[in-house]
């Protein structure tokens, strides 16, 4: 838990959780009860053409609480963690200087891990290499370039998601900038916060978790799912579209199997990644977990930080 020795001690509310668990509606009722603003840090609902399908909140939701980093990119655009540091630190500076408290939302660990403790200083990338780089991602494939990744980075390919191609183009646009290897940078060093950080985590039982994934993924159908991953098929190329819900519905539109095997595979492929998120943050000893419905709890524990 990184802590401040300023006599304001200004805190961040960090609600993680895995997808599906009620994070939303929890975070809008802490942020009336703390009187302050969320900062979403879902990598997905940054995307402003993307809204059925990555759950973003509702006009009535988003009227009720300030938030930020919702619908502030478009899916042609590149942004990566090391931008949102910048840009959450300085939505946090504002908000911090009426406010004791700020929520941060979200089921992005390394959005979350970039605000909380830094990302390591990278060079900047020529936009030409970087556009090389996506072109060739268009042309070719990811495979070409995971192989690439291979040989000149191993050690961050033994680690690195390699279904992720926003991570694989990252890794390589840094070797090829500086020669070096992009693991060479990775020093995990955490980096001073002027701010106390809470990190609460929501939890349930995983049979519950799962029903309500279902339930979600159903509900997202009646909205129009379908409809909207048909609109947005021609860009399936791009990152932001390689998302659970959004790809599984381009295999239907390419007559790799039916609607209803889409479907399985979109709740099935939640699931999962709900399974490695929460794999993900219980390696994180200063989590403090609740169910969902503990709000009461939660300002209690919040409160007794301060």
């Amino acid at each position: 838990m990184a802590r401040t020795d300023s006599s304001k001690k200004h805190t961040l509310i960090v609600i993680l959780g895995p997808t599906g668990i009620g994070k939303t509606n929890l975070s809008i009722e802490l942020a009336e009860a703390l009187k302050t603003e969320i900062i979403s840090c879902d990598s997905r609902q940054m995307y402003r053409e993307l809204r059925i399908g990555t759950a973003v909140p509702g006009p009535l939701q988003l009227a009720r609480v300030q938030h930020h980093f919702i619908g502030n990119l478009s899916i042609h655009q590149y942004y990566n963690a090391s931008e949102f540091e910048t840009q959450a630190l300085q939505t946090l500076e504002r908000i911090f200087r009426n406010q004791t408290y700020a929520l941060m939302v979200g089921g992005s660990g390394l959005y979350i891990d970039a605000l909380v403790n830094g990302i390591d200083d990278l060079p900047t990338i020529d936009k030409e290499v970087r556009e090389q780089l996506m072109l060739r991602l268009k042309n070719e494939g990811l495979e070409p370039l995971k192989e690439e990744l291979e040989k000149v980075d191993p050690a961050y390919y033994q680690i690195a998601d390699l279904n992720n191609s926003k991570r694989i183009l990252k890794a390589l646009e840094v070797y090829y900038m500086t020669g070096r290897p992009y693991s060479g940078f990775r020093t995990k060093e955490t980096k001073p916060r002027p701010f106390q950080t809470l990190l609460i985590g929501l939890t349930m039982e995983r049979q519950e978790l799962y029903r309500r994934i279902d339930q979600r993924v159903d509900q997202m159908l009646i909205d129009g799912l379908v409809e909207e991953a048909r609109l947005f098929y021609p860009y399936k190329h791009l990152n932001a579209l390689n998302t659970v819900g959004y790809k599984e519905l381009f295999g239907y539109f390419d007559h790799e199997y039916d609607l209803e095997e889409a479907i399985r595979l979109i709740k099935r492929n939640s699931r999962r990644y709900a399974k490695r998120q929460m794999t993900y943050w219980n390696r994180n000893q200063n989590i403090r977990w609740f169910h969902p419905a503990q709000m009461k709890e939660m300002l209690e524990y919040i409160l007794g930080c301060h």
